[in-house]
């Protein structure tokens, strides 16, 4: 495993590990952490009714934004989460496409795994599964999926072009990508981009909108909008001083 899916590998699994402890992630360190995105981003785009009702918390996202509200649901879809962790958005998209809909989730860590099936259990919805696998090497076969969602996740990615390759392999033509990540605004410097923590972080993995736009035209996506929704200069959302910008974007797009 090369070195930055390591590092992220073994910081989402001690985040399950606290989060099966305590029920929250997460500090500054964790991309829905206690710092500017987990208060403005990660939970004010979520209804904190709708998460109860499935028996979870707001402590159960580590991401940056609700794809689920930004894809428009429908009762009827298949709707695959890239890179689920503890399940929220999975779970709650089940929610969205009942009856005759399912919802998938993709995740790398066991642990992460676990804890996403203990809440399945929780919820009481049985048109859910999680998949072990990387989100380079999605295991679903092609045009499987009506609409591909993502918190948080690709930034995590040193081939974000697989990623996207592979998001577009599992849609249905029509299929949508809705997607919360975040984005380079300013340059950072070189040793933020290369610090793994800062992988893990999503920071370091962050690329400017116009790079972003570009890597999902060239999969073959189409109608391409990139929404900025907020923005983080050093010493917020644990970017170091003189270190340039981040921001947490919506991403929407289609086959």
């Amino acid at each position: 495993m090369d070195p930055i899916r390591e590092t992220v590998r073994e910081h989402y699994a001690d985040a399950a590990i606290k989060m099966r402890s305590t029920g929250s992630c997460c500090d500054s360190s964790c991309c829905g952490g206690t710092d500017a995105i987990s208060g403005p981003i990660g939970e004010a785009e979520y209804s904190e009714l709708d998460v109860k009702d499935i028996g979870l918390s707001l402590g159960a996202s580590l991401g940056c934004g609700n794809p689920t509200a930004l894809a428009q649901l429908h009762p009827g879809e298949t709707v695959l989460d890239l890179g689920s962790g503890a399940g929220l958005d999975v779970l709650l998209s089940a929610r969205r496409v009942s009856p005759g809909g399912h919802a998938y989730g993709v995740d790398m860590t066991d642990e992460m795994l676990a804890l996403a099936n203990e809440n399945k259990a929780r919820a009481g919805l049985d048109n859910v599964t999680f998949l072990k696998g990387t989100i380079e090497s999605i295991p679903l076969p092609a045009a499987s999926v009506d609409v591909v969602i993502s918190n948080c996740v690709i930034n995590l990615a040193a081939d974000k072009s697989a990623v996207v390759s592979e998001a577009f392999r599992v849609l249905k033509p029509g299929g949508r990508l809705a997607v919360s990540d975040m984005v380079e605004l300013e340059p950072l410097a070189a040793e933020v981009k290369s610090a793994l923590d800062a992988w893990a972080g999503c920071i370091a993995g962050t690329i400017p909108v116009d790079a972003y736009r570009a890597t999902l035209e060239a999969a073959g996506f189409r109608n391409v909008d990139v929404e900025i929704t907020n923005s983080f200069g050093p010493g917020e959302a644990g970017l170091p001083a003189g270190s340039g910008r981040i921001g947490s974007a919506h991403i929407r797009a289609e086959k």
